[in-house]
């Protein structure tokens, strides 16, 4: 069972991840719809995930919350280390492939920014999406993130090279659309 609830939302909640959520964690993110869309594109060990949430690990400004649906683990979701001087973070989600298309990933992500901007005085979230990627696309446009670049044969995933998609919210516009 996941930790205890830091964020709500009407479907999903934002929990603490514990070492019971660490198997799920390593299933998931080894699944060909997941990891083709992470940047590196690797497999993770279950020692790796481990070390990845380990309370002796550095500290860190870095945030990852389990995303759980009625108490049940569907993905993971949070935000890179903060630029403490520009206060920009980059956000990072996942859904387990069982549960994707219901919204939940879009629920999470808004839980999540307005924790970084609300909470943790964040200027910015950036995001990187491959281009073969639409549902981050999707979502990030959904959110009211805007396109502001495109790196050019930035990613090698399947033998192919792809390109990057550059998105950015600023706190004002996140503000602008919640009223």
């Amino acid at each position: 069972m996941s930790g205890p609830a830091f964020l709500g939302g009407s479907a999903v909640s934002l929990c603490t991840v514990e070492e019971e959520d660490i198997a799920f964690i390593h299933e998931s993110i080894n699944s060909p719809e997941i990891w083709k869309t992470m940047e590196p594109s690797k497999p993770y060990t279950l020692n790796e995930i481990r070390a990845i949430f380990s309370s002796d690990s550095e500290p860190s400004s870095s945030v990852r919350f389990l995303v759980t649906a009625e108490t049940e683990p569907i993905g993971l979701v949070g935000f890179s280390e903060i630029n403490e001087t520009a206060g920009v973070a980059e956000p990072s989600c996942w859904i387990h492939p069982d549960y994707s298309g219901e919204g939940y990933g879009t629920e999470a992500v808004e839980l999540l920014l307005e924790y970084g901007f609300d909470h943790c005085r964040l200027h910015k979230f950036v995001a990187e999406v491959i281009e073969f990627n639409e549902p981050a696309q999707h979502l990030l446009d959904k959110i009211g993130f805007i396109e502001e670049g495109r790196q050019r044969d930035h990613d090698f995933v399947d033998g192919e090279y792809h390109d990057c998609i550059l998105y950015g919210l600023l706190v004002t516009e996140w503000q602008q659309q919640r009223r």
